[in-house]
């Protein structure tokens, strides 16, 4: 999959391609729906996948006192999309001015003229343009006029309610990171660099690995049963008890995650490592002392073994 920034909104002239817009925040079920149908329209035109996103989300160009954090990095959401098959990601750098063209003046300078769009896949509730006053209708009369066909999909739901990356944020809010998984159609993952603590679990003989994560959006505080991987996405899995918490049997402070990896590993200082939440095991406690903490996280390792059996 080739990133092109388009800085400029020269045509690509990139061969029949299919374009999907959207922020596509956690690649999630409803996402994927709209990737893979735009994915298969291309291969059986024989043109090209592209997936249409914007740097930054617009609502921080827009409201940014209400801007929701983001459930992914941008190179994690590459990933993910490349995964799928994606060719190309256009990336549109979302600017003031941008958020004041109108859809009709959107559909022409940016899927008539730079990306050349032959088909448009988005989903019904699909809005654009200034004050979001574009819909699919008018989407679609804009294709007529421009020369590109309009594919719009209904929502994939869950329950009844439509997937989406708010009912996400939602569930890891409250630490239902099962919900969110069921939402997302993988485990919810966070990635970060493993750096130095004040390493009081190795003197209580439950050495931790402790992030500094990449994400904005991490689950609530709670212990979790995880799967770890050094490196991100090549790495093998490695069983985990992580802890994400403000240490309040030691006085409290700054969220930390912290994993006790089930299997001795490697010095992992410096290192990236991505940490996929299986399940929550339970919320955060403050103990009488270090026994007795030492003694619940010794059962929550044996409950994080069962859960992971399953995982």
């Amino acid at each position: 999959m080739e990133i092109v920034r388009l800085e400029s909104l020269d045509r690509r002239g990139w061969p029949a391609p299919v374009v999907t817009v959207g922020n596509f925040d956690g690649v999630h079920r409803g996402h994927r729906a709209l990737v893979t149908a735009t994915i298969e329209r291309a291969r059986r035109q024989e043109g090209t996948a592209v997936v249409l996103t914007f740097d930054p989300h617009p609502a921080r160009v827009v409201a940014p006192e209400s801007a929701p954090s983001a459930l992914m990095t941008f190179s994690q959401k590459a990933e993910v999309l490349d995964g799928m098959g994606v060719d190309q990601l256009a990336v549109l750098p979302f600017t003031p001015e941008l958020s004041r063209e109108t859809p009709d003046a959107f559909a022409r300078l940016v899927l008539e003229r730079a990306l050349g769009a032959r088909a448009v896949v988005v989903g019904g509730a699909f809005r654009f343009g200034r004050d979001r006053a574009g819909d699919v209708s008018r989407l679609q009369a804009l294709g007529r006029e421009m020369g590109f066909e309009v594919e719009a999909l209904p929502p994939v739901l869950e329950a009844g309610r439509a997937v989406s990356s708010s009912w996400i944020r939602e569930a890891l809010a409250e630490g239902d990171v099962m919900s969110a998984s069921r939402l997302l159609g993988r485990r919810f993952f966070i990635d970060g660099d493993v750096v130095r603590g004040v390493g009081r679990g190795t003197t209580l003989g439950i050495p931790t690995a402790n992030l500094s994560p990449a994400n904005e959006t991490i689950p609530a505080l709670g212990v979790y049963a995880c799967l770890t991987r050094l490196g991100g996405t090549k790495g093998t899995a490695v069983g985990a008890v992580v802890n994400v918490g403000r240490r309040p049997t030691f006085g409290g402070g700054d969220t930390v995650v912290e994993a006790h990896l089930l299997d001795p590993q490697q010095d992992l200082y410096g290192c990236s490592l991505r940490v996929e939440f299986a399940e929550r095991l339970r919320g955060e406690r403050t103990f009488s002392g270090a026994d007795a903490l030492v003694a619940q996280i010794h059962d929550d390792i044996a409950e994080a073994r069962r859960v992971l059996e399953k995982a």
